[in-house]
């Protein structure tokens, strides 16, 4: 394939229309290995790309779509370090979907097609260890505020597991703005509840789904922990979407044979989605910005990386400064969107040093220019758990080099978290109550 492109590249501008490019050939590789994980039968895109004549018929789209960006659906920009399974088009790939478009969609000899991917029906990571589905459904209103309902699935696990990723397949998807998973200790008779999970002590989070988040197995030696006598609790947030919709999910649970090496730890700046960064954007403002920093106390590896905004959001970047002063980027969002909240793996794990400072920054628009903004004409906007309101944050998930030094980690970071949250409580006590009401599922996600 990547001789393909080379020699495309080379094809003088004239030469174009006279070469042709069919979908057996040049089109079908692009969309099996960026496309076809969502665009097929069961996944939440409205139409499959498996076939030739699935295609052929949006052949117009396709290069639309292609040529502007919208799709596929990578918001991360190329970083220091790459990422797994990455759905970002090259520029050659663009090009050839559009001549392929120009040209009347060809098909090409079908002795060069390669073979479709295959797909475990339901499933994104083949099919889980456990599968699970809500006992009950929860019915969403039409309208009204976003709502915020646990919903209980009882494991009866008599010993502990292990879990290396979760898969969540909601089926009232337009309604559905994101889910946290935790393992809370059993509370019989409970299918719903108001209250957060964490008020069961000893709840365990286990991370959680956004829109167009894609699911990632955990490197090898790194789990979560399941522990024994535990229920399955799914915060939602529902956002109604204009009817009714019934949420009745399927979850799908790939375990771990053997206990993890080291501990997984989340690093978020700003801390606890900013919170505690004054966020209140006047209106017009196209460009109000929070950053903030914090420094390693001991050595870690990265596994992944996210950023979290709502539909204000426009721009988000997280860096790593080493103490030698070399400066690595780790995610940079330019164009945010809050239908594409995506988890982003490193193809490897990323060292980083004792020592590194982590910064980050979030930006909003909430100017008339901005076409994502619910408002019109703008309003001013403030920290809030409505998808109406705004938060903020780049997170980054890691692993100390040596577990014995999780506990330092843990109690620098806590103490980074207090020393953001205090002055900005002395200044403003109502955060307290919407700290009560949000935060211990954002600290978790």
């Amino acid at each position: 394939m990547r001789s393909i492109l080379a020699a495309w590249l080379l094809i003088p501008a004239a030469g174009l229309a006279a070469t042709p490019v069919t979908y057996s050939q040049h089109i079908a590789p692009i969309l099996f290995k960026n496309c076809a994980s969502c665009h097929r039968p069961g996944e939440a895109a409205p139409f499959s790309l498996l076939t030739y004549e699935d295609a052929k018929k949006r052949a117009a789209l396709l290069a639309g779509v292609t040529k502007s960006g919208y799709m596929p659906p990578w918001k991360a920009e190329p970083t220091s370090y790459a990422f797994q399974d990455e759905r970002r088009l090259t520029a050659a790939e663009v090009a050839l979907v559009q001549e392929w478009a120009k040209q009347g969609a060809p098909k090409g000899d079908p002795a060069k097609m390669p073979a479709p991917p295959h797909f475990v029906a339901g499933w994104q990571l083949g099919k889980p260890d456990l599968i699970l589905e809500m006992p009950e459904a929860f019915d969403v209103p039409a309208d009204g505020p976003d709502l915020y309902r646990n919903l209980v699935i009882p494991l009866n696990l008599p010993e502990q597991k292990w879990v290396r990723a979760i898969e969540m397949r909601p089926s009232a998807r337009k309604t559905v703005h994101h889910v946290l998973y935790f393992a809370a200790p059993t509370k019989p008779g409970e299918s719903v509840s108001t209250s957060s999970p964490m008020g069961r002590p000893g709840s365990v989070p286990l991370g959680g789904w956004a829109l167009g988040a894609q699911v990632h197995l955990l490197p090898d030696g790194l789990a979560m922990s399941l522990p024994a006598n535990t229920d399955l609790v799914f915060q939602y947030h529902f956002h109604p979407s204009g009817k009714v919709e019934r949420e009745k999910s399927v979850i799908g649970l790939y375990l771990s044979d053997k206990a993890p090496e080291r501990s997984l730890f989340a690093v978020q700046v700003p801390n606890s989605f900013g919170v505690f960064s004054n966020i209140d954007i006047p209106p017009g403002s196209s460009n109000f910005r929070i950053e903030d920093t914090y420094t390693l106390p001991v050595d870690i590896e990265a596994v992944s990386v996210g950023g979290h905004a709502h539909y204000l959001g426009k721009e988000m970047k997280m860096t790593a400064t080493f103490p030698s002063g070399e400066v690595k980027t780790l995610l940079w969002i330019k164009d945010w969107s809050f239908a594409w909240q995506d988890r982003y793996f490193f193809r490897d794990l990323v060292p980083l040093p004792k020592g590194t400072r982590i910064d980050a920054f979030v930006s909003w628009d909430n100017s008339a220019n901005n076409p994502n903004n619910p408002s019109r004409p703008p309003v001013r906007i403030q920290w809030g758990e409505e998808s109406f309101d705004e938060m903020g944050a780049v997170g980054l998930q890691v692993i100390p080099a040596r577990q014995a030094e999780f506990a330092e980690l843990r109690k620098s970071y806590g103490e980074y978290v207090r020393g953001r949250a205090m002055p900005a409580i002395m200044k403003d006590p109502t955060i307290l109550e919407r700290i009560r009401k949000h935060l211990p599922g954002a600290m978790a996600r």
